[in-house]
C-alpha cells in the first residue's frame, strides 16, 4: 500500500496587505521588502478568525477535491505554531466544525516543517493498517504576533487614524520580521492504495542546540506571568531570527536532504520534475534551486503573493501546482522544508 494524495485545498482570508501599505506603518518600502524576500502582499485574517477557521476551509475544499464526505475520514493531523488557544490544539476545533465521527485528532508542533512532519506521520499511521484515509491540515494566523496597538488595526479598516512617530519608529524596530508573515491554510486528504504512485522516502532532522536561531522569547510558560505588557511593548511577542544564520542553514540542509531521498530513491536530482520548497523568503528557495542545479521552471513559488504562511506554504503550493497543471501523472516532485526547532527534511512522492 501507498499512501496518496487524492485532494487538496486552501483556505484564505480575506484581507491583502500590501508591501506600501506596510510603508505607512513604518520606514519600508516596496522595493526594501522585495529585495529582501521577494514578497510583494500577503492575507491578514478577520479579528476572531483564527487558524481552525482557516483549516476548516481548506479542508472542506480538500475533501470535495477528493470526492469524499467529512464521513469518510478517519484521522486528523492538524499542524500549526499559532494554534486558536493554548488549550484544546486545533484538532478537535476543526473535527467539531466539520462534523466528523469520533475520530482521533493530533497537533503537530514543527513551526515551517509542520506539514513535512506531518506527511512522514500520516504515512506511518497508513502503512501500520490503522487508518485508510487521514486529513493532514497546515493553518496559520501570524497576524495577531503583530503589535496592533502600533496602528496594525489601520491595515485591515478597523482604524483610520494617522501612525504617531513614536508607533512608526517601534513597527520599524522589528520590520525585518513582520514584513514576511502572513495567514493562510492548505489540507491533503491522504488515502492508502495499491500502485506505484504516492509517497515514497521521507527523511526528518532535528538540531535543538540551533533553536534559538529562530524563536520567540515572549509569551513562555517560562516566564512570570507567562505573558505581560512590558513583553509586549518591547516586541517579546514578535518571533526573533537570526537571518543571516537561517540563510546559511536553510540553503545547505534543504538540498542535502533532497539529495538523500533522492538516492533511497535511486533517482538522481536532475531526474527531478518538480521540488516544492517551504516558501520563507524568494532569495532561499533561489537558494536552494541554485545549490542544486536545478532549473526556475521546476522549482515554483507563490511567496510574493502569500508572504511565509509557516506549515500551511507547502500545502497551498502543492494545491497552486496542481490548479495550473504543472503536476502531472508520473512525476517525481519532493517537498522540503526547513523552521525553527532547527527542523527539517525532505519528502519524495511520484504522482
Amino acid at each position: 500500500m501507498r499512501s496518496v494524495i487524492i485532494g487538496s485545498g486552501i483556505g484564505v482570508p480575506p484581507h491583502v496587505i500590501t508591501n506600501e501599505a506596510l510603508s505607512r506603518l513604518m520606514d519600508t518600502s516596496d522595493e526594501w521588502i522585495r529585495v529582501r524576500s521577494g514578497i510583494q502582499e500577503r492575507r491578514y485574517a478577520d479579528p476572531g478568525q483564527g487558524s481552525a477557521d482557516l483549516g476548516v476551509i481548506a479542508a472542506r475544499n480538500a475533501i470535495a477535491d477528493a470526492g469524499l464526505t467529512p464521513a469518510d475520514i478517519d484521522a486528523v493531523l492538524f499542524a500549526t505554531m499559532t494554534p486558536d488557544h493554548v488549550l484544546p490544539g486545533n484538532g478537535p476545533l476543526l473535527q467539531a466544525a466539520l462534523g466528523l465521527r469520533d475520530i482521533p485528532t493530533f497537533d503537530i508542533r514543527q513551526q515551517c516543517s509542520g506539514f513535512l512532519y506531518g506527511l512522514e506521520l500520516a504515512d506511518l499511521v497508513i502503512q501500520s493498517g490503522r487508518y485508510r484515509r487521514v486529513l493532514l491540515v497546515g493553518a496559520e494566523v501570524h497576524s495577531p504576533f503583530m503589535p496592533w496597538h502600533l496602528g496594525w488595526d489601520t491595515l485591515i479598516g478597523l482604524s483610520t487614524r494617522e501612525i504617531t512617530e513614536a508607533e512608526r519608529a517601534a513597527n520599524t524596530a522589528i520590520r525585518d520580521r513582520t514584513v514576511l508573515f502572513g495567514d493562510g491554510a492548505g489540507a491533503v486528504v491522504i488515502e492508502a492504495r495499491d500502485g506505484e504512485t504516492g509517497l515514497g522516502p521521507i527523511r526528518l532532522h532535528t538540531d535543538g542546540t540551533a533553536a534559538g536561531v529562530l524563536t520567540m522569547p515572549g509569551a513562555s510558560f517560562k516566564r512570570r506571568p507567562f505573558v505581560s505588557h512590558e513583553q509586549i511593548d518591547a516586541g517579546e511577542t514578535v518571533p526573533v531570527m537570526s537571518g543571516k544564520e537561517v540563510f546559511r542553514t536553510a540553503v545547505t540542509l534543504m538540498p542535502q536532504a533532497v539529495r538523500e531521498v533522492c538516492g533511497l530513491s535511486g533517482l538522481a536530482v536532475e531526474d527531478l520534475d518538480l521540488l516544492l520548497i517551504h516558501q520563507a523568503n524568494l532569495r532561499i528557495i533561489e537558494g536552494v534551486q541554485k545549490a542544486l542545479g536545478l532549473p526556475p521552471e521546476k522549482v515554483p513559488h507563490n511567496v510574493e503573493r502569500w508572504g511565509n504562511t509557516t506549515a500551511a506554504t507547502l500545502p497551498i503550493l502543492f494545491h497552486e501546482c496542481r490548479q495550473q497543471g504543472l503536476i502531472k501523472p508520473g512525476m517525481n516532485l519532493v517537498f522540503t522544508a526547513l523552521g525553527s526547532g532547527l527542523h527539517w527534511g525532505a519528502a519524495l512522492y511520484r504522482t
